[in-house]
């Protein structure tokens, strides 16, 4: 049985955490940033390629409280790393400290590895070892003095599902987009529609969800190569996966006023495999019709972080309020970094939910 931790964005650790235990894991526990969980093999593989809303999966060694660098060294030497990196086995190291007495990273990431290599030496008697073989990613994280030590399972984040290789200028992370589509309650029986839809991951994930398409079935993980780890458990959570899925009609609609964000929406959409579930079209959002007389709307419209952009952004919160915002029968997720969306808009939110773009705090606006 192993321990897990899934880093997360902020605000989406209750999801995150509904995922899992929907999984039918074990002992989940939602932290800040982060949610636990315990499994074997199995979970691992299960966790990598169905979670929507994690940022990767990373297998806990220990933890431990560490003051000084003597603390960090002595307690990274005295794990059992030998049980899961072998000789060959590449281990670099990569972290974070916050509020921490030891707050320089790149000193805490020398003395990691120092550690790692003298106890991983000593359990295979050799004074050299020549990290040739596959990849063992260490990563720690410092938080109020006490340190943890994972190895990280996925490699390239979960957010790379790996449709989208191209993008357009500030792309919603594929991550936060199933967050949005999961507090919108959609499940594919309504009608949805994303009036500014950008590189198309927001009405990509709605289709992938309303399909229950697990995210992860085309691509690969960095413990898809761990020894310790059994090939057969890759297939078996994949094999699991497909037969959860759904097949039927659904109604998405992807609009954006951008022909080649369009254009870059539709060829992303086929690469995730769901170019039959989604309507794309070339439209203004401030003046397009509503595609149907109800369903739910999910959007990420500009944010205009810098001065004449805010103000642009501004005014289209005001003209989408005067559209969209009085369409009968549609309900109205819209995600903004504006603290005075709603009176722009011209309506309070029947609720405000705080989440994280990156590092921009926004707010997702509910109207129902």
């Amino acid at each position: 049985m192993f321990e897990f931790t899934v880093p997360c964005l902020f605000g989406l650790e209750g999801p995150c955490a509904e995922e899992l235990r929907r999984m039918g894991l074990d002992d989940v526990r939602a932290e800040n940033g982060r949610v636990r969980f315990s499994g074997d093999a199995l979970a691992c593989a299960k966790a990598n390629i169905r979670l929507r809303t994690g940022e990767r999966v990373l297998l806990r060694l220990g933890g431990f409280e560490a003051r000084s660098f003597d603390e960090l060294f002595e307690g990274v030497k005295a794990l059992p790393l030998a049980d899961f990196i072998p000789r060959d086995g590449q281990f670099p190291v990569k972290g974070y400290s916050l509020d921490s007495a030891l707050h320089s990273v790149p000193d805490c990431q020398r003395i990691i590895k120092k550690a790692a290599a003298i106890a991983l030496g000593r359990a295979y008697h050799a004074q050299w070892l020549p990290e040739t073989g596959e990849m063992y990613q260490m990563q720690f994280s410092l938080i109020k003095d006490r340190a943890e030590i994972y190895l990280d399972t996925s490699g390239a984040p979960l957010f790379k599902r790996g449709y989208r290789p191209g993008h357009v200028a500030a792309p919603l992370r594929e991550t936060l987009a199933a967050a949005l589509v999961g507090f919108a309650r959609y499940r594919g029986r309504d009608g949805f529609w994303d009036p500014f839809c950008g590189s198309g991951t927001i009405p990509i994930e709605a289709a992938l969800i309303a399909r229950n398409r697990a995210p992860g079935l085309d691509r690969d993980f960095a413990a898809q190569k761990w020894g310790f780890i059994p090939r057969r458990v890759w297939t078996d959570a994949a094999a699991e996966a497909r037969s959860l899925e759904y097949h039927g009609e659904y109604h998405i609609f992807a609009s954006d006023i951008d022909p080649k964000a369009v254009a870059l929406a539709r060829e992303n959409a086929r690469r995730a495999g769901v170019e039959v579930d989604i309507t794309f079209s070339v439209a203004d959002a401030r003046t397009a019709p509503a595609p149907w007389e109800r369903g739910v709307i999910v959007c990420n419209p500009p944010y205009g972080e810098r001065m004449l952009e805010k103000q642009q952004a501004q005014a289209l919160y005001r003209d989408m309020g005067r559209t969209i915002g009085k369409l009968p029968g549609w309900k109205q997720y819209v995600i903004s970094s504006e603290p005075d969306f709603e009176r722009l808009y011209g309506r309070p939110a029947a609720k405000r939910r705080k989440l994280y773009n990156g590092m921009i705090q926004c707010y997702l606006n509910m109207y129902w």
